[in-house]
């Protein structure tokens, strides 16, 4: 143990800690399909052995980093960030703008792993499609849940809008719109509007 206020050493990671950390830079970016076995072993400088004694395929890969992408990117990075910056509810949800707008604006932006991995798997029994849909249920429910706090009408519809502005504003980023986030925010306005939350200047 440590002295108080001596930072500790790091303690080697794992092969496992290894393999998700490179699968999390290589799926964020790539999807789970354009990356094999090979470049993750190789990227996480482990034997593919290691890998499979960690990892019964792949697909067990990919759902344990879409695990760790809710961990790090919805509720570490996201739900932590919004939930700083704002105090009311109504704001909370516009400040998820406010983040993606500076997001949009980095040249690494990789995009939502959640949307990729999905539309790469059609067959909505397979396990990789099904957390996606996970995934993105328990974004909603985060949403939905400052909406009933904002107090508004029907809290799961407007999730569920809040959602796709959210998700729209993502792929239009992808196509090269930096100013997304800024539009989905100005509907994003409109729908608290109609709902009779009011905004503080």
């Amino acid at each position: 143990m440590s002295a108080i206020g001596t930072p500790a050493l790091e303690r080697p990671r794992s092969g496992r800690e290894r393999i998700l950390d490179a699968a999390y830079e290589l799926f964020s970016r790539a999807g789970v399909r354009a990356i094999g076995v090979d470049t993750i072993t190789a990227e996480a400088d482990v034997a593919k052995m290691t890998l499979y004694r960690n990892f019964a395929s792949k697909n067990d890969l990919a759902v344990a980093f879409l695990a760790l992408r809710e961990e790090r990117w919805t509720e570490g990075w996201v739900q932590a960030e919004v939930l700083r910056r704002a105090d009311a509810p109504a704001q909370q949800l516009l400040a998820i703008f406010e983040i993606f707008s500076e997001w949009f604006a980095r040249d690494d932006f990789e995009g939502c792993a959640f949307i990729t991995s999905l539309l790469e798997f059609d067959d909505r029994e397979e396990p990789i499609r099904k957390a996606c849909v996970a995934h993105l249920a328990n974004i909603r429910a985060f949403l939905c849940d400052r909406a009933a706090a904002a107090g508004v009408e029907d809290p799961a519809r407007i999730a569920a809008q809040w959602h796709i502005l959210m998700k729209g504003s993502i792929v239009a980023r992808h196509e090269g719109d930096r100013d997304a986030a800024h539009k989905a925010r100005e509907l994003g306005e409109l729908l608290l509007a109609r709902e009779g939350v009011a905004l503080a200047v």
